[in-house]
This record gives C-alpha cells, structure tokens and sequence, in this order.
C-alpha cells in the first residue's frame, strides 16, 4: 500500500487552533492507517482506489470535510485563455496517442515544502494509475520559460536534447541506453522506432515522455509558475491524473489556466473537471448500513465526504462527484461516503435478527479434517494461487505446454497466465523459495486444479512434498496410506505407473477400493529438481478430493 507524508505545519497551516492530537485521531476515519509519527511527520497509508490521497493537501481536503470546515464539492475556478496551445502530430498515434496539460500559476514563490508534495504525488500517480509510466506519465516544467505554441510529434534515435540535469546534448538512443531513466522504462517504447518528443515553438524540448523531462524547463524553489504535460496511452487514465493534479495546485494555491490540445483539426480544452451524477435510492443506503438515515442526514453526511447532494424526489438521493475522485463509479460507492460522513464512530454494533446459528458446509468440515490429520503427520499447509505461470506449470517440470490450456486473455502479470492442472509445480515453487531453510521441509496444499477435455472441468485436490536428502517414494507412500486410513478410513495400493513429473520406476497411481485412481505419487524427476533450483530429492503425491469425497 502506498505511504505519504503529512507534514505537521500543513496541519497546522489548514487548521490553526485545532489540537494536533485530535487531528491525528480523526484521519483513520477518512480510510488511513497511520504508519509513524515523528516531530515533522505523520507517515500514513492510504488505498490506491484513493489517488487523491497522493498529497497531504488531498488528506487535508477530507480532514475539512469531516470536521465540518469546509464541506461540499471543492470550489475550483478554471481561468481560460488562447495562449496556452498543443499542437498533436499524428504520428503520435502509433506511439502514445493522449496528450493533456494545464497550466498553474501562483504570485508568489511556493515554498520547500509544496515542492516536496509535487515530487510525492507524481511519483505515486506514476506507479499507481499510470502503471509505472506505462499508461501515462507525468512532466512538471517552468510555464516562464516556454514560447507557446508547443508541438508533440516524434523524432528518430538520432535526435539530440539537453536532457534534465545534465549540461551536454544527448541522443535519443544515448539516452535510453546510458541513463538510469532510459534502462528504467525504455521497455515501455521498445516496440516503435519513432519516439515521443514535445517541443516549444523554439524548438527547446520540455519531455521525451514517459523517459525523461528537457533542461530548459527544469523547475527550481524559484520557479512561481508550472505547465503540467500528461502523455498517456489511455484518454481516461489522463484526464483523471489531470483532474487529480488540478485540485492538488489549487490547493496549494495556485491558480489553473486551461490549454487547448489541437488534434487533427479537433480541439478540446483540459484539465476536464465534469462531475459525474449517481442516484441511490434512500432504502438501499439504510439497509446497507443498517441505519435509519433521513434525506437530510444522508445529504449532510455525502457533503462532509466533499460530494455534493440533494433529494431528487421522495425516495432518491442525487449525488454529485468531482472529477478527481475516480474511485465512485457505482452506488454501492456513494454508501460507503455516507458511512463515513456519517461517522464510522457512530455506528453501533447490535446483534442480528436472524435467530439460526450459522454451521460449516460439509466441503469445510471435510477438508479440516484433512489439515488436522496432515498436520498431526508434522505437515505443514501452504496456500498458491490457482492462476500461475507456465514456466512454472511447464516448462520448468521438463513438459510442452499442452494447445488446450486454460490461459488468461491477455493477462497483465506472467505470474498469473494459466489455470494449473497440478499442484506440485506450485509446491516445488514454495520449496525453491526456502532453500535457506532447514530439512526436511513437508508441505501440503488444498486446492483447486483445472482441465480442458469435451468442457472445462475443475476439482479439488490434495498434493503433498517431502523434500530432505532421503526423500523417496517408501516415505511418501507411508504419509499418504496413514493419512488416508486416520482421516477417512480408506486402504489404497500403488500401482506402477509412468508420469513426466517422476522418475522412472519410482512413479505410480493410487487406487483406492482396487478400483478407483484418485491420485499419483512418486519421486520428482532431477531434471524438476535442478530447474527449481531445490537442493535435495523430492517425493510427492496428489490426490482428487472431489472423487474421494463422492466415494
């Protein structure tokens, strides 16, 4: 979870006379959890769902609304003019297509500390919606020494720029080989052999986004007045870092000056600061909450959350979001500003109505019987995810990966790729994470596995490792008949059988009622082994709990 730092003279700047402590006490009811306190700091984690948390000036906007200083939707005047223009090259396209700016302009110079907030909040937007650059980057520059109109085109590697604090001319290829920025997130444009340039009419370079900002426009403690760039692959995920970014400045100060983006004849103005609407029917907020809440409470309680409200008929609650909060997209959104407008401290716990005792459904019951009988074996239970990467399912096993896997649609993570059909590459993958560790390590899994056949099929398994210098296929077989026999009463036999996951003759099934194949147990081939990178053998079973359970 991201941190900020809020620092103890903007507490004090924004509520002169209110006691620090109470200030303190009032910001886990706005949805922190406070990290640390020092003489200068107050260290705090917010949600990524709340990038207008990024600052301390967005925490200082939602301190006022529930203390009642300032409530409703923050006033934000937009001062428009025709000097601030972009001009969009279509050759940006293919490349990173979205460009949005405003700029920021205050009478006096802002102080250390605003600065400091600026480097927090972009750094966060840049990891948090802007997916570290990936979907938008963010540049901040001296508005005083750019010569409008500005052009976002792209240029080849040999193009050279002053880049930020550097004294030299380099090259675009330079750039992204050599310097810390461009190894960091040259991946991002590896795919194009034109890159994203934005230049005044002088020609001077203010970014090469999502790299790395131009000299010239180097912002310093003297700097009065910032034009703020977004390039982004998504229309969306700018306009809502604008947004955000917008509300920050103006917190802090300054006045937001809007800029026309030229593109292909189409003009549009940003920072975009629409508010959304959402009706939410009074019933639905009061049975969520438990709670007999009036329209005048629950409007009273959306603008102490800074949204504003009002009753649209007998039984409906209008509410009005501002732009920079992203994270209200449904009603289920708007109860949870009324809960904390209304007060998390004021809700009373009381017992249910429903007068039947809750029970464990069966699957439960049965698999804690299973845990308590491995773990009286001196198991211990360890819980993977059921999506995981080939590599790991496959490739690393010595196995093709097979044309019918079950494979995420263009996932976001390698980690997260496919549905797994066995368990054991997932406990191989915990063993070679505690190599470090002492032997012998035995470890069990309950868990889901997953098949294409005619239909998509899915089952419930047990799988088991030992691994130790003497793990072999007597130890393993002798957990798993004991377990079996303790837990459900079952005898089972091992019958010889070939599997890519074992050795040789060290592999068999393990048929229960000299009938029914519910597993396979065996000894890890060497090939698995070095491939974890596991330094002693390994034994293994895994069982079909479904099939057990119907039998």
């Amino acid at each position: 979870m991201p941190v900020v730092n809020i620092p103890m003279s903007l507490l004090h700047k924004f509520f002169p006379g209110k006691a620090l402590n109470d200030l303190i006490d009032s910001l886990p009811y706005i949805g922190l959890d406070i990290e640390g306190i020092d003489n200068e700091t107050i260290r705090v984690e917010y949600n990524p769902n709340r990038p207008d948390f990024a600052s301390g000036y967005g925490i200082v906007r939602a301190l006022k609304g529930i203390l009642e200083i300032e409530t409703g939707i923050p006033r934000l005047q937009l001062f428009k003019n025709n000097i601030y223009k972009i001009n969009v090259e279509s050759s940006v396209k293919q490349v990173r297509p979205v460009i949005v700016a405003l700029a920021a302009k205050k009478n006096d110079v802002h102080d250390n500390e605003a600065i400091k907030q600026l480097i927090s909040i972009q750094e966060d937007l840049h990891n948090g919606i802007g997916r570290r650059r990936k979907k938008a980057s963010i540049g901040i520059h001296d508005l005083d020494t750019i010569k409008f109109p500005i052009t976002y085109k792209t240029v080849s590697d040999d193009f050279s720029f002053v880049p930020l604090g550097i004294i030299s001319s380099n090259t675009i290829k330079q750039i992204l080989n050599e310097f810390d920025s461009g190894r960091q997130y040259g991946h991002i444009l590896e795919k194009s052999n034109r890159y994203p340039i934005i230049i005044d009419e002088d020609n001077n370079v203010l970014s090469f986004p999502p790299i790395i900002n131009g000299n010239v426009t180097r912002v310093t403690p003297e700097t009065n007045n910032l034009f703020i760039e977004i390039t982004a692959n998504n229309q969306k995920t700018a306009d809502d870092i604008l947004a955000i970014l917008a509300i920050t400045f103006h917190d802090i100060g300054f006045e937001i000056h809007n800029v026309s983006i030229n593109n292909a004849g189409i003009i549009q103005f940003t920072p975009k600061m629409d508010t959304l609407s959402i009706d939410v029917d009074v019933s639905y907020i009061n049975s969520l909450l438990g709670l007999e809440l009036t329209k005048k409470e629950i409007v009273l309680s959306l603008k102490k959350s800074r949204l504003d409200a009002y009753a649209a008929d007998i039984d409906i609650i209008t509410c009005i979001v501002p732009r920079y909060r992203t994270d209200i997209l449904h009603a289920i959104d708007i109860v949870e500003e009324v809960a904390i407008g209304y007060g998390v401290y004021n809700l009373k716990p009381t017992m249910s109505a429903w007068n039947s005792v809750g029970q464990k459904n069966s699957l439960s019951i049965y698999f804690d019987i299973v845990r308590r009988t491995l773990s009286g074996l001196n198991m211990l239970e360890v819980v993977n995810f059921s999506l995981v990467n080939k590599k790991s399912q496959y490739d690393l096993m010595g196995l093709k990966t097979p044309d019918n896997v079950l494979s995420v649609d263009a996932t976001k993570s390698k980690d997260h790729e496919v549905l797994r059909e066995s368990m054991i590459p997932s406990l191989l993958q915990s063993l070679s994470h505690n190599v470090h560790w002492q032997y012998p390590q035995k470890l069990f899994e309950i868990g889901k596995i997953f098949y294409r056949d005619n239909t998509i099929k899915e089952y419930w398994c047990l799988a088991a490792v030992i691994a130790h210098n003497n793990a072999d296929f007597t130890e393993i077989k002798s957990i798993m008949q004991t377990f079996l026999k303790v837990a459900f009463d079952k005898d089972v036999f091992t019958q010889e059988n070939a599997n890519s996951f074992f050795i040789k003759g060290r592999s068999a099934r393990v048929i229960l009622d000299k009938r029914s194949n519910i597993g396979i147990i065996g000894e890890i081939t060497p090939l698995a082994i070095e491939n974890f990178k596991i330094r002693v053998p390994v034994s293994a079973f895994e069982l079909n709990l479904s099939q057990l359970l119907e039998i």
